[in-house]
């Protein structure tokens, strides 16, 4: 299992690394544009590989794709980071441009890759990658539901006072401050609703907080988080790499499925060996499936500025 992780930066490197210390891949290849870093970073993390016990090759290139021949899995985290009081929309032009290159070079050197997207705005440019390769639907998957569930339950965990490992919730639509749903209706603290434990105005701040979840960190920060995102990429490559069939929520093309179509959003998919192996159709609540609505409009409009 060879996976190539393209942009060495913050959240390149934690995905990583990430992958690295879970050791289930034999190879992970960096590639970057800055000359140096994607090496530098790679013989970082190797030098870690005795002290964290794995057993997986990191290596780096500078922009040489043909490092990257016959991945298994490529991500894509390439492009510029938020800035403080910038909406992840405002990105756009620049990140397109990167995305379609590197998306084009990637497959070029492994037809039959499975493409992660992790660049910002994450549901379009996947939708770019849907309509600039040729690659099947089931073989790109944005990144942006998988984060935005593990905030919105460390969110849950908080406000339940409970440890994360007894609570489960997930978040469809869109991966922006305004387009994500965060499902609080399903939400569960060790199988049981979490409105059995807190209050509704509690459960809408829970709602409110996971929504500005990257706003939040790059406010702190000064820039776009690495930790969470680096981990939620992980798991979706570990998912994949070792057929595992779980659930998460990914930006997907969507043809028809709850009622939309043409774009590409958040929703529950399986992930295994061939990469989204089923849409999960969840039944909605009416106020669900307008807020799913309202997103995919943001979406839409967002999708309406590239350049195709």
């Amino acid at each position: 299992m060879k996976v190539t992780v393209v942009g060495a930066g913050a959240v390149g490197a934690s995905c990583a690394e990430y992958i690295a210390i879970k050791d289930f891949a034999s190879e992970v290849v960096l590639l970057d544009i800055k000359e140096g870093y994607a090496e530098g970073k790679a013989m970082d993390l190797m030098q870690t590989a005795s002290l964290n016990g794995f057993d997986t090759k990191v290596t780096g290139t500078t922009s040489d794709y043909s490092k990257t021949a016959n991945s298994d899995i490529c991500v894509i985290t390439s492009g510029i980071p938020r800035k403080p009081g910038m909406t992840r929309e405002e990105l756009i032009g620049i990140n397109a441009g990167i995305v379609k290159s590197v998306s084009s070079s990637l497959i070029e050197h492994s037809p039959n890759t499975i493409i992660i997207v992790v660049s910002n705005p994450m549901d379009t440019m996947t939708h770019l990658v849907h309509k600039t390769t040729d690659l099947p639907k089931n073989r790109i998957i944005g990144m942006g539901g998988a984060l935005d569930s593990a905030r919105f339950k460390y969110r849950l965990a908080e406000a339940l006072g409970a440890p994360i490992s007894d609570v489960d919730g997930m978040v469809i639509g869109g991966h922006s401050d305004k387009g994500m749903v965060p499902l609080t209706r399903l939400a569960t603290r060790n199988s049981v609703p979490v409105s059995e434990f807190i209050s509704d105005e509690r459960l809408t701040q829970v709602k409110e907080d996971t929504k500005v979840g990257g706003a939040t960190l790059t406010k702190l920060l000064g820039t776009s988080a690495w930790y969470a995102p680096g981990a939620a990429v992980s798991g979706l490559v570990q998912a994949i790499a070792c057929d595992q069939k779980k659930i998460f929520p990914c930006s997907t093309y969507l043809e028809g499925e709850y009622g939309l179509s043409d774009l590409c959003i958040g929703v529950p998919v399986v992930l295994g060996r061939n990469g989204i192996e089923k849409i999960v159709d969840i039944t909605l609540s009416d106020a669900e499936k307008a807020h799913l609505q309202e997103s995919a409009a943001g979406v839409q409009k967002t999708n309406g500025l590239l350049e195709l």
